[in-house]
């Protein structure tokens, strides 16, 4: 019988990325000026480990912010249309965080749902995922408050937890067992499993809970109306720098751009925080202001998706916390909803 934990010292790293770089597609956590972006990677000397979470969350391998989902040609009266094979080697999503690996089975339940996206599903057959657990989480994560944790391995296929000097290897599916066919890996102790229980116990010790009711989603059905959304919005640009940073924010735009005969129809990232995005043609817009463009951000992600995919459209990841131009933090938000701040 396979183990389901074996040992990886930090110097055998490098040589098991090489030996997956042969092989497939790696998308890691790497520099880009000042940033840690996820980015496709052709060196194992690119990847940065233990800086924290990237910038952005890895959602681009698999559902890149611009697709080309067919190109056409007209002309004669007639048309030929041209949908792009994504013939690319299998991916590897390496080093991601435990919450990005999370918010992974969030679009899978969108995008491999009742109505299948084979863009989507087409590259995701053919992911690993091997996440990394946070030792020293970021104040602004609160992933053990969303139903995850630092050290879980929720979404992925192999979890690396940082032992100083060598990672603990778990398996958290067959894909990953079948990494440790790799001669880099070797055998677990006793030692290094009570040792990867410390870090476990320790990182989630460090995180500040967020104090939510447990009726939440009722909570947020019951105030739809409510004045609170003019104080919780106040603020708020509607730049949608949170959606796009977000792990499991999925909203999409079709656009078509032609040229004479030939043409085709992209896929690209939109978020409901923009003005037009419920714009009709008829001129009417059912969320014209940043007021209902907020409420709906909270909505979908903390009542509509708890009801429809059975999870919460968020992970924790804290993206959106940092990175936000005017400083607006979600958890003071839920926090203020779930207190009964609302009238």
């Amino acid at each position: 019988m396979i183990s389901q934990s074996k040992i990886l010292n930090k110097d055998r790293l490098p040589s098991l990325l090489e030996r997956l770089l042969e092989e497939r597609i790696v998308f890691a956590p790497a520099r880009e000026g000042e940033v840690i972006l996820i980015r496709k990677i052709d060196s194992p000397s690119q990847v940065i480990l233990g800086h924290g979470n990237a910038k952005e969350s890895p959602k681009s391998a698999l559902f890149p912010q611009r697709e080309t989902l067919f190109r056409y040609r007209a002309e004669k009266g007639e048309a030929e249309v041209d949908v792009p094979q994504d013939k690319a080697r299998d991916r590897v999503l390496f080093g991601i965080r435990p919450c990005d690996a999370r918010g992974l089975l969030l679009l899978d339940k969108v995008f491999k749902g009742d109505c299948s996206d084979p863009y989507y599903v087409g590259k995701r057959a053919g992911t690993v995922v091997v996440s990394l657990g946070c030792d020293d989480p970021n104040p602004s994560c609160f992933c053990l408050s969303m139903g995850g944790g630092p050290c879980s391995k929720e979404g992925s296929d192999l979890l690396l937890l940082d032992l100083g000097d060598r990672y603990l290897a778990e398996a958290g599916s067959e894909k990953g067992v079948a990494l440790f066919d790799d001669q880099v890996f070797e055998p677990f102790n006793d030692e290094s499993l009570a040792l990867a229980e410390k870090v476990r116990r320790e990182s989630e010790a460090s995180m500040k809970p967020v104090a939510l009711r447990e009726n939440l989603e009722e909570r947020l059905e019951g105030i739809f109306n409510d004045p609170v959304w003019n104080d919780v919005a106040e603020a708020c640009l509607g730049c949608g720098i949170c959606t796009y940073l977000c792990p499991t924010c999925h909203c999409f735009d079709l656009c078509d751009e032609a040229a004479g005969t030939t043409g085709e129809r992209i896929r690209v990232w939109d978020s409901c925080q923009f003005a037009l995005f419920t714009h009709q043609a008829s001129g009417f817009n059912p969320r014209p202001t940043v007021r209902e463009r907020f409420r709906q951000r909270i909505m979908h992600k903390f009542s509509y998706l708890p009801k429809t995919r059975a999870m919460m459209g968020c992970v924790g990841c804290g993206r959106c916390v940092t990175e936000c131009p005017v400083n607006l933090d979600i958890r003071e938000v839920l926090i203020s909803i779930s207190e009964g701040n609302a009238r």
